[in-house]
């Protein structure tokens, strides 16, 4: 391979179209500056970081009350407070239409098939946070879920978060340890389950692990059971199913609880490696400010888009994808193996709906790649604009069959961040090239050194990475990591746990 060469450009055409121009264009406008290329306007996200993250919020629509301050003490790391006077809901601005149009399209393994219009997801919302609600799901309480990548999964969490209360799932192939590691920490008020899950075509009943997990959450008042693929029924005294649990509740105006901008949102979980599993709490505004940046700014996501992950519940990659529905994508939902009925079944329906967005891990591209898959020949993938991967570095031959076997004419975005930061810190960029082997470019706003550069600059090399600062290593200055003593606690403005960092508001 010609390495001197990028192995793909974007056409003159697809940069004037870009959310990435078009946001351009209003900073040039703000600033009264003009921005050649993107290291300038990356350069000014960096040196002027208020103006940039309050032109993000305006760019991209975002419902809530901004307040008249953006950054109060951005010197400070940990201490700075991003829109320390605004109040906003993570589900509210997910659920900002009502109509018929597709929101959500589901796939288990080609097994179970559904679709949701905006109007029907809203609804489901509804009628789920007047059931917590009933359960005593508050502002600050905590609701927990063991569940596959179901559109219930997605209707639980927004209901939760319209309530100002804190969500935390994983998937239902997590061993008893596993769970009880991650929401005994937590203190779940509602916890959800499947009735079983469908792996490579194979039913998988979880009753028996169910019963024994929920005994051990004392402070869980109910179990919802969603139905999938029934393979078993928890007997836990506690235990309703799905259908019987939202009965009660019309449909109706959704009372979104506007709350502060770091007030928090997810909990999430390190992976355990040194110990039991460390709870990482993310607030609303960062977490939607900052997905709407990557989404729209980073991935090219434009209304009516259809974007797709392949990812669990346990992932930060599950939180990133449902996000997108805020810059009004569809969300194309897959459950199951990605090489079910050998691996036709995953690209057969990516295909058929004719997705624009592809996420999915290194591991992935190199397994399909030794099967011998080749979309390129077996599917019509004309509406695929941008494949992303991440999980672990795409290697140069990875590139390779991306481009060969996959197709030729889209934006491949290797990206690299993390469950700290629900986010990213190096990404792709839909007006730059593709080199192959190469993340395209760092996260707006994130600055960036090496022991072998400069600060802010990326080398074609490998190096140890990380954000520059003032002070201590990101991770610990963001205030975004929290231990099992402290995570029922409030958190307060001026604590390190409120989730603002001197570098962004994440």
């Amino acid at each position: 391979m010609n390495d001197t060469l990028p192995i793909w450009t974007p056409s003159a055409e697809r940069i004037a179209a870009s959310r990435l121009t078009a946001f351009t264009r209003e900073a040039e406008a703000r600033s009264g500056r003009t921005f050649a290329d993107y290291p300038a306007l990356w350069q000014w996200s960096v040196d002027q970081r208020a103006d940039f993250w309050d032109l993000l919020w305006d760019f991209t629509g975002v419902i809530g009350s901004k307040g008249e301050v953006v950054l109060e003490n951005g010197e400070a790391m940990p201490g700075a407070r991003w829109f320390p006077q605004a109040e906003l809901n993570y589900a509210e601005n997910l659920l900002r239409r009502r109509d018929d149009g597709p929101a959500v399209v589901f796939s288990g393994e080609g097994h179970v098939s559904r679709r949701l219009s905006h109007r029907e997801l809203y609804d489901a919302v509804s009628r789920v946070a007047q059931a917590l609600a009933a359960d005593g799901v508050g502002p600050g309480d905590r609701v927990g879920a063991m569940l596959p990548n179901l559109p219930e999964t997605l209707i639980a969490m927004l209901a939760t978060a319209s309530l100002g209360a804190i969500w935390a799932s994983c998937s239902p192939d997590f061993g008893t340890d596993g769970a009880l590691d991650r929401f005994g920490q937590i203190g779940p008020t509602v916890w959800l389950v499947p009735d079983g899950y469908l792996y490579n075509g194979k039913a998988v009943d979880v009753a028996a692990r169910v019963d024994h997990i929920a005994a051990q959450l004392p402070d869980v008042r109910r179990v919802v059971v969603v139905p999938y693929v029934p393979a078993g029924m928890p007997t836990d005294a506690r235990t309703q199913r799905w259908d019987d649990w939202i009965a009660p509740y019309a449909a109706g105006d959704i009372a979104f609880d506007r709350g502060a901008f770091d007030r928090p949102l997810f909990i999430m979980f390190s992976s355990g490696t040194t110990g039991k599993p460390k709870c990482i709490v993310h607030g609303a505004g960062g977490t939607l400010l900052q997905h709407l940046k990557e989404h729209q700014l980073h991935t090219d996501v434009r209304p009516g888009d259809r974007l797709f992950y392949f990812t669990t519940c346990g992932w930060m990659m599950w939180n990133w994808l449902m996000t997108g529905l805020a810059s009004d994508a569809t969300l194309l939902l897959y459950d199951g193996s990605p090489f079910a009925s050998r691996g036709s079944a995953l690209w057969d329906w990516f295909a058929a709906e004719q997705g624009t967005h592809f996420g999915t891990s290194a591991k992935y591209l190199d397994a399909a790649h030794k099967t011998g898959l080749k979309p390129v020949v077996s599917h019509k993938l004309d509406a695929l604009r941008v494949l992303m991967s991440t999980g672990s570095p795409l290697v140069a031959e990875g590139f390779d069959y991306v481009y060969r076997d996959i197709k030729a004419d889209l934006q491949l975005a290797s990206i690299s961040g993390g469950t700290d930061i629900v986010s990213c810190f190096a990404l792709g960029c839909p007006t730059l090239p593709v080199w192959r082997g190469e993340l395209q470019c760092r996260g707006w706003e994130w600055r960036w050194r090496s022991p072998t550069s400069r600060a802010g600059q990326c080398v074609r090399k490998k190096a140890s990475w990380c954000a520059a600062s003032r002070s201590r290593a990101c991770r610990s200055a963001s205030g975004t990591t929290r231990t099992a003593a402290n995570i029922m606690r409030p958190i307060s403005p001026a604590s390190p746990a409120s989730g603002a960092m001197a570098i962004s508001p994440n």
